[in-house]
Formats: structure tokens, sequence, C-alpha cells
């Protein structure tokens, strides 16, 4: 039975392996906003450079915001920054190597919705 599930593991491992992965682009200091259309992702380049993925995610979270303030609908939004996707979600912003792979979280968002480093903000003492 052990035998089983060591080889049941290790051929998922390699399955998972062999995926095609879609990867982002690698430009220095380049922040993307990804979108699909038809299928395909579309990268498009917000203005200016960004110095590190922080800066990149809160330049696409104040993109969101301005979609919500119009009256769009957008929840979460997909970017990419020197070959990482950035996810941003309600529950903060998440980021990968490809579109495929697990999201690590990025940033959490603060009680009044701002976007911090996990650990950051103190916390409320246990009542």
């Amino acid at each position: 039975m052990l035998r089983t599930v060591i080889l049941l593991g290790a051929c998922a491992l390699a399955l998972a392996a062999c995926q095609k992965r879609t990867l982002p682009p690698g430009d220095r200091e380049i922040c993307y906003q990804v979108v699909r259309e038809d299928g395909e992702l579309k990268y498009n380049k917000l203005p200016g450079t960004q110095p590190d993925l922080e800066n990149c995610a809160a330049a696409l979270e104040a993109i969101r915001v301005r979609f919500l303030q119009m009256g769009g609908s957008t929840r979460t939004m997909v970017g990419a920054y020197q070959g990482n996707f950035i996810f941003l979600q309600r529950e903060g912003i998440f980021t990968s190597p490809s579109m495929e792979q697990n999201r690590y979280l990025a940033l959490v968002r603060t009680g009044d919705g701002r976007l911090a480093i996990p650990g950051a903000m103190p916390q409320a003492p246990a009542p």
C-alpha cells in the first residue's frame, strides 16, 4: 500500500513538472496589466517604471479602484512584473511565477483597505 502511494505521488510530481506553464514578461521595472482576450493573454504596459513588485501592485490597485469608482464591477485584477504574475484579490495581493503554479501572499489588506507587507501591522492584543 505504501509503495502504491509513493508511486502515485511520484507520477503526480512528474506530470506537474511536464505541465506547460504560462510565463509573464521579464522586463525590468515594467509593470503590466494582464487581460484575457479571445483566450489569449494580453499585456498592457503601465506608464512609467516601477522599482519593485509592491509599487507595481499599488499601481494596479489604483487602476482597479478607479474602475470601481467609475461604476465597474472588477473585483479582481491580474498584472505582471519582472517574471511574476500579480493577482489582486479581495484577500490581498498574491504572486506566482506562472499562471498554473501556486500563488503566494505578497501584500495583505489592512482593516481600512490599504496594502501592507504581511506581519508589518501590529496585532491587536487578545481580549
